[in-house]
């Protein structure tokens, strides 16, 4: 079937837009955590979780939410990153509608899928603890960094996959893989801030971020939604390997790679629940899984030969 131009032209300008909604929330984001007092939120992530403030001076009563300038421009910084999620969220729908197929047939679609799954995901981290508002900054950089990638250097034009890509297993394994890998992104981020600001470094960076027990609290929770469809995205991957090439796993340096993605988180969640692990040296492990990941995505496609190589740019 013919691709529709008009379409492609529409998903084109949706992604454009959603690139530079997301740099005006990241901007949002960088005002609010610039002009926020030296403070350190400690929060429980989860529903109902009590929130306690911790300000510099004991003298100074916590100001009530919604009265700082502060508070304003992160509030705006969330709404236009929903605004953000919704043209992304077209871009990627128009796009599949051009090509009448799902959209994860390359690495553009494929790039710009993980990017508004992580900042799906964090939104929804937002909705249960709104005080790690600050994080936001520290999210949408890397977003906006691969999304920057996949405009450019990964783009392609929408097109018809290829046939050995004309299956529903491309929706179940890439889908899922795409949404893992979003998560993914917000985990290693939350570790990273957490290293951070456990190691004292950076000190003028992360002092106003929430405290070290949240930043650990949102990187495991979220691991443990991610794991599973991980998990299942493997298992779904050796069955389309064994109705395609016929054999379940043959070690492509895809597989091989994805295989050594799943062991780092599976470790993290083991670390993170055993004693003396549960800090610093699990939020590494944690942090190695995501670059595990981002490394199968960028250097596993484009600079190894394999059988997954025909998704292409």
């Amino acid at each position: 079937m013919p691709v529709d131009p008009v379409l492609s032209l529409f998903s084109d300008r949706f992604f454009m837009g959603a690139v530079a909604v997301y740099v005006l929330a990241m901007l949002m984001h960088a005002v609010e955590y610039a002009a926020a007092r030296d403070a350190r939120a400690k929060v429980l992530v989860g529903a109902g979780a009590p929130v306690e403030v911790e300000v510099a001076d004991p003298a100074v009563p916590p100001v009530p939410a919604g009265r700082t300038r502060a508070e304003r421009f992160g509030r705006m910084a969330v709404s236009l990153t929903v605004l953000g999620v919704l043209l992304h969220l077209g871009s990627l729908v128009l796009r599949g509608l051009a090509a009448d197929r799902w959209p994860l047939g390359n690495m553009y679609e494929f790039t710009s899928a993980i990017c508004l799954a992580a900042v799906a995901g964090w939104l929804v981290v937002l909705r249960r603890s709104p005080a790690l508002r600050p994080v936001g900054v520290f999210v949408l950089t890397p977003v906006l960094i691969l999304m920057f990638l996949a405009g450019t250097v990964l783009y392609a034009q929408a097109a018809p996959v290829v046939p050995a890509l004309q299956s529903y297993w491309l929706v179940i394994h890439v889908t899922t893989v795409t949404l893992a890998s979003g998560l993914f992104l917000v985990t290693g981020v939350a570790s990273l801030l957490y290293l951070l600001s456990r190691s004292g470094r950076a000190a003028g960076l992360v002092a106003k971020l929430p405290s070290t027990e949240a930043l650990d609290r949102v990187a495991y929770r979220v691991t443990v939604v991610a794991f599973p469809i991980y998990t299942f995205a493997v298992i779904a991957g050796a069955i389309w390997a064994e109705a395609a090439w016929g054999r379940f796993w043959g070690w492509d340096p895809k597989e091989t790679v994805a295989f050594v993605a799943w062991v780092v988180f599976a470790a993290y969640l083991h670390a993170r629940a055993t004693a003396g692990w549960r800090t610093n040296r699990a939020a590494w492990i944690n942090v190695l899984g995501f670059a595990v990941v981002v490394f199968n995505l960028f250097f596993i496609n484009m600079v190894v030969a394999g059988l997954h190589s025909y998704a292409g740019l």
